[in-house]
């Protein structure tokens, strides 16, 4: 008996109605009434940072990593909604995978995560 994978993410919002809308039409995050999301199996990370990280933004608490099966499949719908994607390649490296970033409607970090093959 014990965890067995996250339950939920949750956060604070100023239009959360708004807010599911674009995670939804921008990553297929088909959220029910419920708020419930059937994801696909694999692995998630799960990493406290020292509090003077600068790996995302100060004055945010958290940051949430979407894993991908196709990033630069992801990234060319991304760019095409008119939303800046940010790409760096010093973030990948072959044990970890693929990285990019943007920010939703509210600022916060979502970064996108293709693990390797």
């Amino acid at each position: 008996m014990g965890v067995n994978g996250i339950g939920g993410i949750f956060f604070r919002a100023k239009d959360p109605e708004a807010l599911s809308d674009w995670y939804k039409t921008n990553f297929g995050i088909g959220l029910d009434e419920h708020g419930l999301w059937n994801q696909a199996s694999g692995p998630t990370v799960f990493m406290p940072f020292p509090n003077d990280t600068d790996y995302f933004a100060g004055d945010k608490q958290w940051m949430i990593n979407l894993r991908v099966d196709d990033l630069d499949g992801l990234l060319q719908n991304l760019r095409a909604a008119g939303i800046e994607t940010i790409t760096n390649p010093e973030w990948n490296t072959p044990e970890t995978g693929r990285f990019a970033r943007v920010y939703d409607p509210e600022g916060n970090a979502v970064e996108l995560w293709e693990p390797p093959q």
